[in-house]
């Protein structure tokens, strides 16, 4: 899918799933309702629902300050799949390129390069856009998965409003607990799912220790089992993620520069 966020063994990725499911639980006092979008007069999308956005309403410059994406900015993460202790180099950049999408929103690309011991595993073009109200959308993405080195499926790929596919939030203009929103939606193929738990976590991975953080539910109705939580720092982005449910992973922000 999108967004890249995700520490070191088995062992500490158990505790720490532990630990944010008791979070979780606490923070989940406020619902999973809909809420509205700050300065937008309609809900957030959920499912499959369908939005027709106004590409005059979007901009490719996203200044959201739980995801900034100025072009040249550059997150490098190192995911570690405990079940067979598989590590993962993750570069994420924000590129000078822009994509009008099938909707007609003018998007960003942001290209996620994934490689294990330097050969990559799977390269993908993100593409997001920013509603005058500050919400980031994310509108789909052309992804490669490779082989040995050499490309393969590109099962994933999807675009907002081709053959169905909806766009989603990837991180609201005014996050509060309880709110909850579809990242994306192309049926049987990408239909991520969120919720915001609280905005006064902390995380500590490789780049730092941020604190107060963001902390997202994030689950895929196309993988029941699986259960991930998400961490945002402001000014930076995703800065951790922890799946704690259908496969342990943790991807964790190695460094940031701003662009």
């Amino acid at each position: 899918m999108n967004t890249r966020t995700r520490s070191k063994t088995r062992t500490g990725v158990g505790v720490l799933a532990a630990t944010i499911a008791l979070a979780a639980c606490a923070g989940n006092g406020n619902g999973g309702g809909t809420a509205q979008a700050k300065g937008g007069g309609s809900s957030l999308p959920q499912g499959s629902e369908k939005v027709d956005l106004n590409p005059a309403d979007f901009t490719t410059r996203i200044d959201n300050p739980y995801w900034p994406m100025k072009p040249g900015s550059r997150w490098v993460y190192r995911e570690v799949h405990s079940e067979d202790l598989t590590v993962e180099r993750v570069v994420v950049t924000v590129t000078n390129k822009t994509k009008k999408i099938a909707n007609g929103v003018e998007a960003r690309v942001v290209r996620d390069v994934v490689t294990e011991k330097g050969v990559p595993t799977e390269v993908t073009d993100d593409w997001y856009a920013q509603d005058s109200a500050g919400n980031v959308w994310y509108m789909g993405e052309a992804t490669t998965e490779y082989v040995n080195g050499k490309p393969g499926t590109t099962g994933g790929s999807f675009e907002a409003g081709v053959d169905g596919a909806q766009a989603g939030i990837i991180m609201p203009a005014n996050p509060k607990p309880g709110l909850s929103y579809r990242e994306e939606y192309y049926k049987g193929e990408a239909e991520d799912k969120a919720r915001i738990i609280s905005l006064k976590e902390q995380a500590e991975p490789p780049a730092g220790h941020f604190k107060p953080a963001l902390m997202t539910r994030n689950i895929n109705p196309l993988e029941p089992r699986v259960l991930e939580f998400k961490f945002y720092a402001k000014g930076v982005g995703p800065v951790s993620t922890v799946g704690v449910s259908g496969g342990s992973k943790l991807e964790e922000l190695v460094s940031y520069k701003k662009g």
